[in-house]
């Protein structure tokens, strides 16, 4: 692991990672404007879903800016449809109190809804890379966005603890994890590269490791203390104080790996795979799958609040609820 200080401001940043040093960037990445993984999002495919902060209801959101609301009452505050979108919506993000929510485009474009507030956007400026991810702050006052070359927006409440925009980076970025207190954040690449910025810790990382496939996300512990990687072949690495509770790195798995979800203690997780397919370890129940169903594109499973149910979504906007899950439609 290498580390160097880049001085933003009033304050250091320490960049953390692994993997060949690339050299310290030539001009400094511009003043930008669980842990923090709740409420569940999933930004991969062309709908995405977040659930409401108790677990009871969920938001589909199209990448054509429709929005639907399920819940017992739906909470529904708008969207973009009719409106000049001048890129695909990659996110929704849930406000604090679950009376609102955020759409973010590729383009760094922001539209807030409800009690979600606007607290600025990158929509109209020029920057590298596309944005893969938004996470809100812990007051709900402010967010981050996150480039896919490693740049960090930050607007708002959200500070500024440096970004990897200035790196030369060997895959993109497609994980995010804020850490609780919000005065952190790591980024995860595509290699298994793992950048720690802020009081986020670095535990370790799958960068110098040869990988049968790519990294598609990361999860960090209730604690913020460790970390888990998962590719798309279903290996899991863990870190710091992340359990290993199993894979499906060797089930020559028919569909690669989506997305991983950890359980609200930290004790197990589940992974989803694109056919529907649901590994459960640890202590993460199986309620059911959506294999066999004949949807090859599904993204993410968000568990209720209660943990004794959960919802896949797909990307096409299809639904599907098991255990005490309730089912509220699709887009």
């Amino acid at each position: 692991m290498h580390a160097w200080f880049k001085r933003v401001g009033n304050h250091a940043a320490t960049v953390r990672y692994s993997g060949a040093f690339p050299g310290r960037p030539s001009t400094d990445a511009p003043l930008q404007t669980t842990t923090q993984v709740v409420p569940t999002t999933s930004t991969k495919g062309e709908t995405m879903l977040a659930t409401t902060p108790d677990g009871t209801g969920y938001w589909l959101a199209t990448s054509g800016g429709a929005v639907v609301a399920g819940g017992d009452p739906p909470r529904y505050y708008g969207s973009m449809v009719g409106g000049a979108l001048a890129s695909p919506i990659v996110g929704i993000v849930g406000s604090m109190t679950g009376q609102g929510y955020w759409l973010v485009g590729s383009d760094g474009g922001v539209y807030a809804f409800g009690d979600a507030p606007f607290a600025g956007s990158l929509g109209g400026t020029q920057f590298n890379g596309t944005i893969v991810a938004m996470r809100r702050t812990p007051e709900g006052r402010g967010y981050w966005l996150f480039g896919s070359d490693g740049g960090v927006y930050a607007f708002g409440d959200a500070g500024y603890f440096g970004s990897a925009g200035g790196l030369s980076l060997n895959e993109p970025i497609v994980g995010v994890a804020v850490t609780g207190d919000g005065l952190g954040y790591w980024l995860v690449g595509a290699d298994g590269a793992v950048f720690a910025f802020g009081d986020a810790g670095f535990y370790g990382a799958a960068g110098a490791l040869f990988l049968n496939q790519p990294i598609v996300g990361m999860n960090t512990t209730p604690a913020g203390q460790g970390y888990w990687l998962v590719g798309a072949d279903g290996g899991i690495f863990a870190y710091g104080d992340a359990g290993f509770y199993g894979s499906a790195g060797g089930l020559g798995l028919q569909s690669p790996i989506r997305s991983m979800t950890v359980t609200s203690g930290g004790g197990g997780y589940w992974l989803v795979a694109a056919d529907g397919g649901v590994f459960a370890y640890g202590d993460a129940p199986f309620f059911g799958s959506g294999a066999g169903s004949g949807f090859s594109d599904f993204e993410a499973l968000a568990p209720t609040g209660d943990g004794d149910g959960y919802w896949l979504v797909t990307g096409s906007g299809h639904v599907r609820a098991f255990g005490d899950a309730p089912s509220y439609g699709t887009v």
